[in-house]
């Protein structure tokens, strides 16, 4: 059989990759990555569409991974398994700043009785890698593994303000900013400025921009040489306390425990 012509996204994936890079492996991780909360299961056709492949590569991908347990489907329409959340655990287990971070952020969480929450940067997002909160439930509530825009929350705003001016225009040049809440800045312009504030203040707060009634405000997760790695979070709702109160409160608090940790980290 003649061999299917690669599609521009597949020309783009493998272009500049070499030899060793297994296309397969990436078409298998890219077809996990369509499943969200708003395409719980979809069709082949739909994921086909979703990641820009040819119909055949995406239904022998989704066999194997039906087949390898990771994916179900009723014939029409596939879903991802729980199974899927071993190669996150996988990362948690594997990564020795979960385990650090973990007892500290419960510890924290307990002091104030307020959500804590520890991210770390991967493309234009925030990925959420260890969360405590209080008893009661949060909107955002610890879902380790949510993903948010990195320019409009107070967790990536920290760690964009450690990049040096070409890196961060160059993230801002190609990120492309979300209206999440009526108090979204989407202005790319306002949102380096309040990123260039953080890097002057030590900390990023940030109001309702990411969900309504909601804040937060974080400080930059640093090793002993000085490299931001992570950024250290405490989340609340709007009637649980004023920006003020949180820097006032808050604050000091995230960067007693950020400068306790960086004695950790190497």
């Amino acid at each position: 059989m003649p061999r299917i012509g690669r599609s521009e996204a597949e020309q783009s994936l493998a272009e500049g990759t070499g030899p060793e890079f297994l296309e397969a492996l990436a078409r298998g991780l890219r077809v996990i990555q369509v499943f969200d909360r708003d395409r719980r299961q979809m069709s082949l056709s739909d994921a086909a569409k979703l990641v820009d492949l040819p119909r055949a590569s995406v239904r022998r991908t989704l066999h194997t991974l039906v087949q390898l347990g990771f994916a179900e489907t009723d014939g029409k329409l596939f879903r991802l398994t729980p199974r899927v959340l071993t190669l996150a655990g996988a990362y948690l287990l594997s990564n020795p700043i979960v385990s650090i971070l973990q007892p500290a952020l419960e510890r924290l969480s307990a002091e104030i009785n307020e959500a804590c929450s520890a991210a770390v940067l991967d493309g234009d997002d925030v990925v959420m890698i260890v969360h405590a909160s209080p008893a009661r439930v949060l909107p955002l509530s610890a879902q380790v593994g949510l993903r948010i825009p990195a320019v409009h929350s107070s967790l990536g705003r920290i760690i964009l303000a450690s990049f040096d001016d070409a890196a961060l225009d160059a993230f801002m040049a190609r990120v492309q900013p979300q209206q999440l809440t009526e108090q979204t800045v989407t202005d790319k312009k306002k949102l380096q400025r309040a990123i260039l504030q953080a890097q002057a203040d030590g900390y990023s707060l940030v109001d309702r921009e990411v969900e309504v009634g909601f804040r937060s405000i974080s400080v930059a997760l640093q090793r002993l040489d000085g490299k931001t790695i992570a950024a250290l979070n405490i989340g609340i709702h709007t009637e649980h306390g004023t920006p003020d109160m949180m820097r006032e409160t808050f604050l000091p608090k995230l960067r007693s425990l950020a400068q306790e940790l960086k004695q950790q980290l190497i």
